[in-house]
């Protein structure tokens, strides 16, 4: 019986090389769309704060609403805004602001390092030129959309007694005659080159920090190494600040269901919680601010940081914030040091069980205290303010009915100082913590 011969086996075909401009063209529209994404998050976050602040009633309708939006992405971001004054010979405007609202920070940062990270996550390891590939157009995308923001950031507001306010006296009616023959107006702008230059410093911190804290994204096999040795610091010190922002996010929500101003408490959880959470953070481990509140009106804040910074000489001298001031104005502040010694304590143990096989307590103890005193070293100063109003009419002084000045400084090396102690004994601790829970696993946690 005669057999028949099998087929030959076709030829093997090496495989086609990677197309570099499909490479290319997936980082471009990946770099786009992480940037556009994140400033999209950034602009709905901060239009619903100014709304629920009041902003809606400027003069000038739409058109200062979307102003004042884009300034305050604009400042989220990092970029200066100016304020200047246009008053003619008469009468004299000036101003300054110097904040971050970091619930609008915190969104796009979140926001912009998620969509950074995904398109490598379906990469067992990645190159050096394909992380710089991703990262360079996001780069350069994020500095163009941030320039193109800045243009929209700019107004002026004209300055006058309202319709239903009267002048106290006859000085009071020549400063309102002279105002209306002044047209005095206060305005803002952006100032291009340090937004720019902190908007650069921005965004690469927010890529870095993702990459840092990510378990998923691949790495060139020569950063592999060091970064198993730094993740678990650096995302449990995240996890912490995160923390203490879901955790004041509820108490500000059960806030503004019970305690009535539910606009005015939505307009601090939209604008400035990070601020605030982290000021407790801060406050906990035995930190401390300076600064005082004087004039009519300030920045959204909470009754009792504004009732402590107004309490110096009526507000004329720096008041301290710390833990005494604060209690001796509602006994309940107390509670931020047990609170700060339970969550630190946590995130210690979440960094010592995710940590590799083999470290001792010790070493958990220096990770972690390096990692916090660092991390406190960026934040703390984020959390400064500086914003200060007045308006003079031919040498007569600022008018206290229209000026307004809040400050609120931190004692940067102090908080590092406490929050480097912080995480050396924590870390010790949670180290020996996390040890019979290592030795039953076998291994640590993913």
């Amino acid at each position: 019986m005669t057999g028949v011969s099998p087929p030959l086996p076709a030829p093997a075909v090496p495989p086609a090389p990677a197309d570099p401009s499909g490479r290319l063209v997936h980082g471009l529209t990946a770099a786009l769309g992480a940037v556009v994404t994140g400033f999209v998050a950034m602009g709905v976050t901060a239009a619903l704060g100014l709304w629920a602040a009041g902003a809606t009633g400027l003069p000038g309708g739409t058109d200062a609403f979307t102003a004042v939006v884009a300034a305050a992405v604009v400042m989220a971001a990092g970029g200066q805004v100016a304020l200047a004054g246009d008053a003619s010979s008469l009468a004299g405007a000036r101003g300054e602001l110097t904040a971050m609202p970091l619930t609008v920070t915190l969104v796009g940062a979140l926001v912009t390092g998620a969509l950074f990270l995904r398109p490598l996550r379906h990469h067992a390891v990645a190159r050096a030129r394909d992380l710089l590939a991703l990262a360079v157009p996001t780069v350069v995308f994020w500095l163009a959309a941030l320039a193109g923001l800045a243009t929209l950031a700019r107004h002026d507001f004209p300055l006058t007694f309202g319709a239903g306010e009267k002048p106290a006296g006859d000085l009071g009616e020549l400063v309102r005659q002279l105002l209306a023959a002044a047209r005095p107006a206060i305005g803002f702008s952006t100032d291009l080159g340090p937004t720019l230059w902190y908007g650069l410093l921005w965004i690469l911190g927010v890529l870095v920090v993702a990459v840092l804290v990510s378990r998923r994204t691949p790495l060139p096999p020569r950063f592999i190494r060091h970064h198993r040795a730094v993740r678990p610091a650096a995302s449990a010190v995240l996890l912490l600040f995160l923390g203490y922002v879901a955790a004041g996010l509820v108490v500000g929500l059960v806030v503004a269901a019970t305690r009535g101003h539910p606009a005015e408490t939505l307009a601090v959880l939209l604008l400035g919680l990070p601020n605030v959470c982290w000021l407790a953070l801060g406050v906990g481990i035995g930190g401390s601010w300076e600064g005082r509140a004087e004039g009519p009106f300030g920045l959204p804040m909470p009754q009792l940081l504004d009732r402590v910074l107004r309490g110096g000489d009526g507000g004329r001298e720096l008041s301290t914030v710390d833990l005494s001031t604060l209690a001796s104005h509602d006994g309940r502040a107390w509670w931020l040091l047990p609170i700060a010694a339970v969550l630190v304590l946590g995130a210690a143990f979440v960094m010592a069980a995710r940590s590799p096989a083999g470290v001792r307590p010790g070493r958990h103890a220096l990770h972690l205290g390096v990692a916090f005193a660092v991390a406190m070293l960026v934040i703390a100063p984020l959390t400064l303010v500086e914003a200060r109003f007045g308006l003079s009419v031919i040498g007569i002084g600022d008018l206290a009915a229209l000026g307004a000045v809040v400050l609120l400084r931190p004692h940067i090396w102090g908080l590092v100082g406490l929050a480097l102690l912080w995480g050396l004994v924590a870390g010790f601790l949670g180290g020996l913590l996390a040890a019979p829970l290592r030795r039953r696993a076998g291994t640590g946690m993913p």
